[in-house]
């Protein structure tokens, strides 16, 4: 609560990242058997990215939206940076679409006509028992408003960060542990477990979001991958690991073939980018990506995920690279004309 609390109410109007931390409306507590609940009010949202991608067949969006979400997520990273914030769970479960404007404006009896009346599922106890006081009889099936990813269109692509549970301010407390999902983890909570994260391991996964928006698939994947797994697809995809590291990666005899090059033979950042990308966008009738912006984007992904963290730009400084100022920000500035949202 403390952390979105200060996030929401930062003063910098002018700054469009601050529309992108959702707004605290209301508190209130809910006293339980298992302790005192604080609860917060902000405003609903769409879907997440996730969900936009999981109720696709074809897992991707159109070309003008990934690159204005894309330039939305450095933004709001550079927020939350510029306010002393690591986001520390970073992955497109956690970045929302948010609502049209529009939906505030509907009555009950529009939203109900729009997307049908609640369904009330009834609560039961496994042991057929009766349900204790104070616990609700039904329940209320989440309501959906989200659509296939390939549907969005640019003026709906506005973003909303969310799930601020890990997000810690690195010159307030120490964090040595990654809580983000193994296949977008930083490399440096594996090989430096005893420097704290900071600043950087965002910039890490930052850059597999924004690949996940553009591409088909993830940058790395696997659904039982384990931590020696995922170093071959780091090595394979970017490079040969920091001298320094080498010694620190017990299964690096085992895995290795030669020096820089592993036995699983994972594919490169390029040969990644050519299938997940290119080619699929291809197979599904999408416009792909001219040659000038996938060398920027390549170029710019490349910097982000450098294994070591003081070799990664910062926010800022990616809003300055040429994939964001000749692609990516000129299509959120469409959004911005439409939505009247302030100027980076």
């Amino acid at each position: 609560m403390g952390v979105l609390s200060q996030l929401s109410k930062a003063q910098l109007p002018a700054d469009p990242g601050r529309s992108m931390i959702p707004l605290i409306g209301d508190t209130f507590n809910i006293q339980s058997p298992n302790g005192n609940h604080v609860c917060l009010v902000t405003s609903p949202a769409r879907m997440s990215l996730s969900n936009a991608k999981n109720g696709s067949w074809i897992s991707l969006f159109q070309l003008e939206v990934a690159r204005a979400l894309a330039a939305q997520l450095v933004i709001a990273v550079r927020f939350m940076h510029s306010q002393g914030f690591v986001h520390g769970d970073l992955h497109r479960g956690n970045v929302l679409l948010q609502l049209s404007w529009k939906f505030d404006r509907l009555s009950t009896e529009e939203l109900y006509e729009q997307y049908g009346e609640p369904v009330l599922e009834p609560v039961n106890r496994v042991d057929g028992q009766q349900i204790p006081l104070g616990v609700p009889q039904h329940g209320i099936s989440p309501i959906w408003l989200g659509d296939a990813s390939e549907n969005i269109t640019l003026p709906e692509a506005r973003i909303l960060l969310s799930d601020f549970g890990k997000t810690f301010s690195p010159t307030q407390e120490d964090q040595f542990e990654s809580h983000t999902p193994l296949l977008i983890r930083p490399p440096e909570a594996r090989f430096e477990p005893s420097n704290p994260l900071s600043f950087p391991s965002d910039i890490w996964t930052l850059a597999c979001t924004i690949f996940d928006v553009i591409a088909q698939k993830s940058l790395f994947e696997g659904s039982f991958t384990n931590d020696t797994d995922m170093t071959c697809q780091q090595i394979d995809t970017l490079g040969r690991l920091p001298d320094e590291w080498w010694g620190k990666w017990e299964a690096r005899e085992e895995k290795l073939i030669e020096d820089g090059e592993t036995r699983s033979r994972y594919p490169s950042l390029e040969d990644r980018f050519e299938k997940s990308v290119q080619q699929a966008r291809t197979r599904k009738g999408m416009p792909g990506i001219q040659s000038s912006e996938q060398e920027a984007l390549l170029s710019m992904l490349r910097r982000m995920l450098s294994f070591r963290p003081e070799d990664r730009p910062s926010a800022k400084q990616i809003l300055e690279s040429e994939l964001m100022v000749k692609w990516a920000l000129p299509e959120y500035a469409k959004i911005k004309e439409c939505s009247g949202i302030g100027a980076t």
